[in-house]
């Protein structure tokens, strides 16, 4: 059901597309947006693996250079029965993560400094999986593509409205401003539903891949405290990115509270909570055999 949700809300994107199309240059402007949505799709599915890392500087670290997060990413992908992400870092203060990629061969995550240096080990494991849940589930390459959508669309309307068209084909001047103002806002609702559909699912995979849903809980309530402190500059400049983040990056209050890109954290916080009696019961934190470095799940920070 969530899939077909899901392609369904896809499908509304693609044909918001058109629609714009239509408002600023009619039959053949519609075809020419359907056009764009193609290759628009085309290119987020091959290079799904890399939009969200550029747009955030995300740099990729190894065993190396940040050896206790590639180990701790290596042992929860293989609880998952996934292939090794690449993992990324993001130099960024927020507390945060995403993941990315078309499918579970061609995926990454992405965590900030920030994130490594506010939560403990056993937080940051159950954001790990959380974002490694979003890979097994293929959602990774869903939220990419409505991304990329939803970001084109916004770019359509406001070049129909700089402008507009030529001789016959040019649009009516209030036509361009209906567009140009209500279609990036449609996209915005619609690739919000595909983010809040599938939050929930995700934290629940990530807490059985962590072993316990109260790490998940404790880190979603602190990268929450840390996100209305601490303003991300990389996702106020791409805001379209929002959902692929665990938690919602973007500071605004007011309609943007309205219009969040995921469930209310309470809520998630309340779901994982109701799952702890129903899970194995789990170790207090990594034993020394899967972690490498200090057990005290209050340790925090630096990370390299």
């Amino acid at each position: 059901m969530n899939f077909v949700k899901t392609a369904i809300l896809l499908a509304g994107l693609t044909a918001l597309f058109g629609a714009v199309g239509l408002a600023l240059g009619g039959a053949k402007g519609m075809v020419l947006a359907l056009g764009m949505a193609v290759l628009t799709n085309l290119y987020a599915y091959w290079r799904s693996d890399s939009l969200a890392l550029n747009a955030h500087g995300a740099r990729e670290v190894d065993a190396q250079s940040a050896p206790e997060l590639v180990a701790m990413v290596r042992d929860l992908a293989g609880r998952a029965g996934l292939p090794m992400p690449r993992v990324h870092l993001v130099d960024d203060p927020q507390p945060n993560a995403f993941a990315t990629g078309r499918n579970p061969q061609n995926a990454a995550v992405a965590a900030t400094t920030g994130l490594l240096n506010a939560l403990s080990r056993e937080e940051v494991a159950a954001v790990m999986a959380h974002e490694l849940a979003h890979i097994k589930n293929r959602d990774t390459l869903i939220m990419t593509v409505s991304a990329t959508l939803a970001g084109a669309i916004a770019t359509l309307a406001q070049f129909g409205f700089l402008f507009g068209g030529r001789g016959d084909a040019r649009p009516n001047p209030l036509v361009s401003i209906a567009a140009a103002i209500a279609a990036p806002f449609a996209a915005m609702i619609v690739q919000f539903a595909i983010s809040r559909a599938r939050e929930y699912e995700a934290d629940r995979e990530g807490a059985a891949i962590c072993g316990n849903p109260l790490w998940l809980a404790s880190a979603l309530e602190r990268i929450e405290a840390g996100v209305s402190q601490v303003m991300s500059p990389s996702a106020e400049s791409h805001p379209a990115t929002a959902p692929m983040f665990i938690v919602n990056p973007l500071t605004g209050g007011g309609i943007d509270a309205l219009f969040s890109t995921h469930p209310p954290t309470r809520d998630r916080v309340a779901a994982l909570r109701q799952l702890v009696g129903g899970m194995p019961s789990a170790p207090a934190r990594f034993s020394d055999a899967r972690w490498v470095g200090s057990r005290d799940p209050s340790r925090r920070g630096p990370w390299n």
